[in-house]
């Protein structure tokens, strides 16, 4: 009988102590801890925007999906896009079909064949890059032995060196010109005939905003290369406003047009989110030639490096897609680079050394003072050809900021200029700047 007792004793300190500890495990946070969110709060709040080095949008225009995500209690669930977003999952809790759909819709933008796709919402464009480089390589090796060499422009991304370092790449970095694009000519120099060509094209350079000549690259690889070769498209920043833009940019990023193999655009750049997303595209022989492993745990195989994905980017990105209209992305396109093109004016009437590239909206020029820099997040550079240099990217945010920032570049300018300083060498106004 004793021993019967015993039961019920151990379940009520069970109990006893159970309770006790949720309390402590979902106690409200202290002052302090609530001081400080709200202080980093109010300092993002304050200066986002301003921040003009950096190709962010910051009018991010999400509050209606946060508005209906609470309101239903999303929040209290845990979604999960793991596996082909094209295949039934056995995880239920996705948004697959919302994915699919954006996808759609960019195959479309980008001018890939109808059904001839495949394609996911990435964490990054870093992401998209990856699996650019990743899916490439597989190609690659489906129809040649020897291992591919990977070619890209020394002023392309700085991940593109980290991602072919991690897939024990070779890599050759290929000379740029003045302005930031590839060297042909140093890529004809590089280019081994024999073995399969993997390369990455900037779709606008890091710092200058620099696009290379991708016909250029085509007519390389027909007549110097006899084995297979894989083109991705790093299209970061550019790809995603220049399908909207008014002129013959479109035609940069059409996959019928252009030839390439694969794209990788980000969303937190043009399309204004408030973290890191992208997507990934690329034609459905290159899918098919990915050879991935088969997953019986998740019922198929699994094509993405990554295995759990957000699932809440995909359902962003598609109601950004349906809640924005087609005039309002066009004239976001077009006022960006009206606005480049402003500041690049204003800023050599104050005679100060300013470039900019075409299609681009970024604008380079020599660098001010810690103080203009750092109240503008301007980045730094330094170039064999224009020496120390900032850039400002001209985003929707900015336009408020666009006078402002010119009048405090003016300013420096008049309390450092000196006829040393104002003499321009010859490398300084490269032929191919506008």
């Amino acid at each position: 009988m004793r021993q019967f007792n015993r039961v019920p004793c151990i379940v009520f300190v069970w109990l006893a102590i159970s309770l006790a500890l949720l309390p402590s495990i979902a106690r409200p946070l202290t002052r302090d801890d609530q001081q400080r969110l709200d202080e980093l709060a109010r300092r993002i709040l304050s200066h986002k925007d301003q921040v003009a080095g950096y190709p962010v949008n910051q009018e991010t225009d999400l509050d209606g999906f946060y508005a209906w995500y609470t309101r239903l209690g999303l929040q209290r669930s845990v979604m999960n896009n793991v596996g082909d977003p094209r295949k039934t999952s056995p995880y239920s809790l996705n948004t697959h079909a919302f994915e699919n759909e954006v996808i759609d819709d960019f195959a479309e933008l980008y001018g890939f064949q109808p059904g001839k796709y495949w394609g996911f919402v990435t964490a990054s464009g870093t992401d998209g890059n990856s699996h650019g480089i990743y899916f490439g390589r597989k190609a690659l090796a489906s129809k040649a032995q020897q291992a591919p060499i990977l070619y890209v422009s020394e002023e392309a991304h700085y991940s593109i060196k980290k991602l072919a370092d991690v897939q024990n790449l070779e890599l050759r970095l290929i000379k740029a010109l003045e302005m930031g694009q590839m060297d042909i000519r140093d890529f004809e120099r590089q280019l081994d005939p024999e073995r399969p060509a993997l390369v990455v094209v900037a779709m606008g350079t890091t710092f200058k905003g620099a696009i290379d000549d991708q016909a250029a690259i085509r007519r390389v690889l027909a007549t110097r290369h006899r084995g297979p070769h894989y083109i991705h498209l790093d299209a970061a920043l550019f790809g995603g406003f220049l399908p909207y833009a008014s002129g013959d940019g479109w035609q940069l990023v059409h996959q019928q047009i252009q030839r390439f193999d694969s794209i990788a655009v980000s969303g937190h750049k043009f399309f204004g989110f408030d973290e890191p997303m992208g997507i990934f595209i690329t034609t459905q022989d290159t899918f098919r030639r990915l050879n991935p492993f088969h997953v019986p745990y998740l019922n198929d195989a699994v094509p993405t490096i990554s295995c759990s994905r957000s699932a809440i980017s995909p359902l962003k990105f598609w109601w950004k897609l349906h809640a924005t209209p087609l005039s309002a992305l066009r004239q976001q396109a077009n006022e960006m680079l009206d606005g480049a093109e402003t500041l690049l004016a204003r800023l050599r009437e104050t005679g100060i050394r300013a470039w900019k590239n075409p299609y681009s909206n970024t604008v380079f020029f020599e660098r001010p003072d810690a103080g203009v820099m750092r109240d503008y997040d301007l980045a730094p550079e330094e170039d064999p050809a224009f020496g120390k240099v900032a850039h400002f990217v001209v985003m929707p945010h900015v336009d408020a900021v666009l006078a402002p920032f010119v009048a405090d570049m003016k300013r420096w300018k008049a309390r450092t200029s000196s006829p040393a300083s104002t003499t321009l060498s010859p490398r300084a106004t490269p032929r191919t700047a506008r």
